[in-house]
């Protein structure tokens, strides 16, 4: 699927901010994408959570405006919006008409450059963070993964948004704002636009609002030497959460699709090999998936399974046994359900002008430049059973690390 007369634009301001556009000609929306270097990785020592605070307060009043008239500015203009923050890069987002996307700009700009963070605000956004992390405790599934990631990959990337309760709890306006200030900053940051949009009138307006955005200290990351380890957590429950990880490629590697195929032949959709060998064939477990995760410089397959106790073990064995088996041989037909849904996703991604944004953005951090569709394609249509199967011998099951929440401790044969 390749979109004939793909149009990508790009354009470094002086203080760092790289602009990128895509016109979608087909659309009469565009979304606009912020990405900044000031996810949770840099989270200081008993500011855990410091970042998500900041995300939820930055949209609380900005310029001329209060967290009402804020609110009220981008609902008139029909944005449809969020504010998240990942490992690496907190996100601001916001979706609607094409033709609203210079006073949708204009009000971002307020609030990346001019937030008020008002104090009187912080005590509730506290008590939203709080409750994030209660959550959590209900959600034994998303609790086996955040353990998992905090004893597999090293510090800082292992730091997880929610932050704790003690450090959340302890957090003052002072420490909100002074996270803005040391890494809201345009060095390193992304402005992704995608739409039906025109380029010269958006890159000028893009010029007169953020040239003047100072620079600030590089926000680097230098990830510390660690081992992974396994753990088990002890809670008396009836079900046990199963969680692994081991070594793959990241998004940078020549390797990066096969690995994906990899994940989607062992996890996509009802006709998977987890799936149909672990639930559907014996019945071990509720709910099984794998999946590839990626850094710039490192890359992780990893598995879940929740199951009951008493067959916590035998269902660590069989999906370990399912995941080595795939060198071992893949079907055409499994390839073709691959490539296919890999498309579906790619042509899904060309109709909403969020997923675009979201993808152009994505590409320049990670690679330093805007994949084209036919060349995304290529990587796709390149995909045989031989190639991902010598990924695999390359890339075995290894050093697996295993996290497990239940009664008893499980073990890799």
């Amino acid at each position: 699927m390749n979109r004939v007369g793909q149009q990508v634009y790009q354009h470094t301001l002086p203080n760092g901010l790289v602009l990128l556009a895509e016109r979608m000609d087909h659309v009469r929306s565009a979304a606009i994408n912020f990405l900044v270097p000031a996810g949770s990785a840099f989270d200081p020592p008993g500011e855990l959570g410091v970042a998500s605070v900041l995300a939820e307060l930055i949209t609380r009043g900005a310029g001329d405006r209060d967290s009402r008239e804020l609110a009220l500015a981008l609902d008139n203009l029909g944005v449809d919006r969020d504010e998240s923050v990942g490992t690496v890069n907190m996100r601001f987002w916001g979706s609607t008409l094409a033709r609203n996307v210079p006073a949708a700009l204009d009000i971002y700009a307020d609030i990346v450059l001019r937030p008020h963070l008002p104090e009187d605000e912080l005590e509730p956004v506290q008590a939203l963070a709080l409750q994030d992390i209660q959550a959590l405790e209900d959600a034994p599934q998303s609790k086996v993964m955040v353990e998992l990631r905090r004893r597999y990959y090293p510090a800082p990337l292992n730091k997880d948004r929610r932050g704790t309760a003690e450090d959340i709890e302890a957090l003052t306006i002072d420490a909100v704002r002074d996270q803005y200030k040391r890494f809201v900053r345009p060095n390193g940051a992304i402005l992704s636009v995608a739409g039906n949009i025109e380029w010269e009138p958006l890159k000028a307006q893009v010029e007169r609002l953020f040239a003047r955005w100072e620079q600030g200290e590089p926000a680097t990351l230098a990830p510390l030497a660690h081992t992974p380890t396994s753990a088990h957590i002890h809670k008396e429950t009836q079900q046990t959460q199963i969680a692994l990880a081991f070594p793959s490629v990241p998004v940078t590697h020549p390797d990066y699709y096969n690995a994906r195929a990899a994940a989607a032949v062992l996890s996509g959709g009802m006709s998977s090999r987890l799936f149909t060998e672990v639930r559907e064939k014996r019945g071990l477990c509720y709910s099984v998936y794998a999946f590839h995760e990626t850094f710039k410089t490192q890359g992780t397959m990893m598995a879940y399974a929740g199951t009951r106790a008493e067959r916590a073990q035998e269902t660590l064995d069989v999906t370990l046994a399912e995941l080595s088996r795939l060198k071992d041989g893949i079907e055409d037909d499994e390839i073709d359900r691959v490539k296919a849904g890999l498309k579906s996703s790619l042509i899904m991604q060309d109709e909403s002008t969020g997923a675009r944004a979201g993808a152009i953005a994505t590409d320049w951090y990670y690679l330093g430049r805007v994949r084209p569709f036919d060349e995304i394609q290529a990587l796709i249509d390149g995909l045989t059973p031989g190639a991902i199967v010598a990924h695999l011998e390359r890339y075995p099951v290894r050093d697996v690390t295993l996290v497990t929440v239940g009664p008893a401790a499980l073990t890799v044969q």
